[in-house]
């Protein structure tokens, strides 16, 4: 599938598809125009189209992975005793970048639309607030409905962007700039004069759900049999929906691809829940896979879903692409952008539940500025376009892998936070670098991405 956009349900001219793997048409403009999954009926042709897209600009989620796999051979090689792929830094790598994959998630429902939301990071803080508030012991909530209520209040907050933005014509940047001042008075003003709220406590067993989103493990047998589980039906769900459009004659991907994706799961699955059950206790052992791990992949499932899946995806890409377009062609495109920004913070929300499990509490030191400019760098790197119409959720896990990888590699190597900083900059400079070569080279190529 080329990035950024959702499975095309357009059928192919009948040539195409019944011409055989000598005959594949790869001229510039089909191979830019048309997916690989239209165009390719075997494995072999889908690999020959998609290596024709990434030589025309269209790499996809290529670089970011060249990326991580070179963050993680240059740590390897230059970590104290090879330490950063240890099963305990892997694991802890992977509980440092949830936040901002989770953020990167939803500051790219925004970015798809060509807009930016610069308030998320004080925005999910407010939603980890309101839900380490409900769970102490003067209200003492169930963790499930304090969970709810603070992802509500980040889905109103959104709604109320949103709104301005489109309702009153106003930039997003300004809107959103507003309100990253507004949202951090607003939180020091919930968490008042004791400055921060604690969700450690043992004997409170609400708290303890919450604070082992990222402190609690799935046993090591459960894990096993969930991942079997969670292959099965993926395996299954996807057999069936490609076995399903070939046989109604509709475009599907190759039998071969579909294998190779479902293979590609079970493997990565395989070797998530093997490190993550290795003992990586000193005193006591500590093994399984933490909660955090299937929190984030059900946010990547579900809004993998709803972008690629449904109508309400297409419209988003519709919308980033060309809104008078867009307009033109009947979808509300003040609707659309208005849930951007509501599905932006409620995503927000949810990774301020995360950094609330993280931290064991939430303190007015939170600094929202700098998750905010993670979490965009995160998106981009990932692959998500700053001009809009161009991303998937899978960008954001990526893009926050990128990122978590340099913090952590960069923290073992003892470099002080503003070589963090630096390094993350270039590397996000380069990402945009990508990104306008792509689309420069696109808009010589063919109109399909201009």
């Amino acid at each position: 599938m080329s990035a950024g956009r959702p499975e095309s349900n357009v059928g192919s001219p009948a040539p195409v598809l019944d011409a055989p793997e000598s005959a594949l048409d790869l001229t510039a403009a089909s191979v830019d125009v048309i997916p690989p999954e239209i165009l390719a009926q075997t494995l072999g042709q889908y690999l020959r189209v998609w290596l024709a897209r990434v030589r025309g600009g269209d790499a996809g989620v290529l670089p970011v992975a060249i990326a991580l796999l070179g963050v993680t051979v240059v740590f390897t090689a230059v970590s104290p005793n090879h330490v950063f792929l240890s099963a305990a830094n892997l694991v802890n790598l992977f509980d440092q970048s949830a936040v901002f994959i989770v953020l990167a998630m939803g500051e790219g429902f925004v970015l798809l639309l060509g807009e930016i939301d610069l308030s998320i990071g004080y925005v999910g803080a407010i939603g980890g607030i309101v839900a380490a508030q409900l769970v102490q012991p003067a209200t003492n909530w169930p963790w499930w409905a304090a969970l709810i209520s603070g992802l509500a209040v980040c889905a109103a907050i959104g709604a109320i962007h949103g709104t301005i933005i489109t309702r009153l014509r106003m930039p997003a940047f300004v809107v959103t700039l507003a309100g990253y001042l507004l949202w951090f008075g607003v939180m020091i003003i919930i968490l008042g004069t004791a400055g921060g709220v604690g969700i450690t406590s043992t004997v409170l067993p609400n708290q303890q759900i919450l604070y082992g989103i990222v402190y609690a493990y799935i046993p090591p047998l459960a894990g096993w049999l969930g991942l079997l589980a969670v292959v099965g039906l993926l395996g299954a769900t996807m057999w069936r929906r490609d076995a399903g459009r070939r046989r109604s004659g509709l475009v599907a991907p190759p039998v071969g691809l579909t294998v190779a994706k479902i293979a590609a799961v079970a493997i990565a699955g395989v070797a998530v829940v093997a490190i993550c059950n290795v003992n990586r206790g000193n005193f006591l052992p500590i093994v399984g896979v933490p909660w955090v791990v299937p929190l984030v992949l059900v946010v990547l499932a579900a809004w993998t879903v709803l972008l690629e899946r449904t109508s309400f995806g297409r419209h988003m890409y519709a919308v980033g692409g060309n809104p008078e377009a867009a307009r033109r062609a009947g979808i509300d495109v003040a609707r659309v952008r208005t849930i951007g920004f509501v599905l932006c913070s409620m995503t927000a929300g949810l990774a301020g539940v995360i950094y609330c499990s993280q931290l064991g509490g939430m303190t007015t030191n939170i600094n929202g500025g700098q998750l905010v400019l993670y979490a965009v760098a995160a998106a981009v790197i990932g692959g998500t376009s700053l001009f809009g119409g161009r991303g998937r959720a899978i960008h954001g896990l990526l893009g926050g892998l990128v990122i978590g990888a340099i913090y952590n590699g960069l923290y073992l190597l003892g470099f002080p936070i503003q070589w963090q900083l630096i390094v993350t900059g270039l590397v996000l400079l380069a990402a945009v670098s990508v990104d306008s070569l792509s689309r420069r080279g696109a808009g010589t190529g063919s109109m399909a991405r201009a």
